[in-house]
C-alpha cells in the first residue's frame, strides 16, 4: 500500500457545510426569581402598606446583572401596580426584568435574537442547525431559524454534520 492510500480524508470538514449552534445564543446571565407570593399576607392577600414596606427592606442588590423572573405562584389577585413597583425597585440592579418563568423568558430571548439575525450571509449556503445541546433550547427557536434561513440557504439540515436530517432544499433552476 502506498502512503497516499492510508491518508484519512475528513469529508465533513471538506463538505462546505455551515453549522449553526443555537446553544451559542443561550442567555449568559443567571436567572433569579422573585415570587410575589412571598410578600403577601398569608400568601394570598396584598396589603399595600405591608407590601411596600417589605419591598423597601428587600435586598435588591442580589439581582445585580442577572435576569429577574417575576411571577406569583399563589392563586391571588395581584394588581398591576404591584408588578410595576417590584420592577421599579429591581431596575437599578437586574439586567432584565421579565414577567414569567424561565422557559418563557428563554423562548422570547431566542425569538428576539433570531429576529435580529442577518440571514443574507447564508445566501446559497448549505446549513446544518446543530441538534444536540446541553442547554434547553426551545423547539420554537429551531422553527424560527428555519423560517429565517429558508429565504436564503440552498439547504437546511438538522443534527450533526456527520449525521443530518434534511429539512429544506431549494430546487435547482433549470438552465435553457
Amino acid at each position: 500500500m502506498s502512503t497516499s492510500e492510508n491518508i484519512l480524508v475528513n469529508r465533513v470538514a471538506n463538505s462546505g457545510l455551515i453549522t449553526i449552534n443555537l446553544e451559542d445564543y443561550y442567555p449568559q446571565e443567571t436567572f433569579l426569581t422573585f415570587d410575589v407570593k412571598d410578600f403577601l399576607f398569608k400568601e394570598l392577600i396584598l396589603k399595600e402598606k405591608d407590601f411596600r414596606a417589605a419591598l423597601k427592606e428587600h435586598n435588591w442588590s442580589q439581582y445585580e446583572n442577572n435576569v429577574l423572573l417575576l411571577y406569583c405562584s399563589a392563586d391571588a389577585i395581584i394588581p398591576v401596580w404591584a408588578y410595576m413597583l417590584v420592577s421599579a425597585y429591581a431596575s437599578p440592579y437586574a439586567s432584565v426584568i421579565y414577567m414569567g418563568k424561565e422557559a418563557s423568558y428563554v423562548e422570547q430571548h431566542y425569538y428576539k435574537v433570531i429576529a435580529e439575525m442577518d440571514f443574507s450571509i447564508y445566501e446559497g449556503q448549505r446549513i446544518v442547525v446543530k441538534g444536540c445541546s446541553t442547554k434547553p433550547v426551545p423547539p420554537s427557536a429551531y422553527m424560527a431559524i428555519t423560517k429565517g434561513l429558508q429565504a436564503h440557504a440552498q439547504s437546511i439540515m438538522y443534527g450533526e454534520p456527520c449525521s443530518t436530517v434534511p429539512i429544506f432544499k431549494r430546487p435547482r433552476k433549470l438552465v435553457k
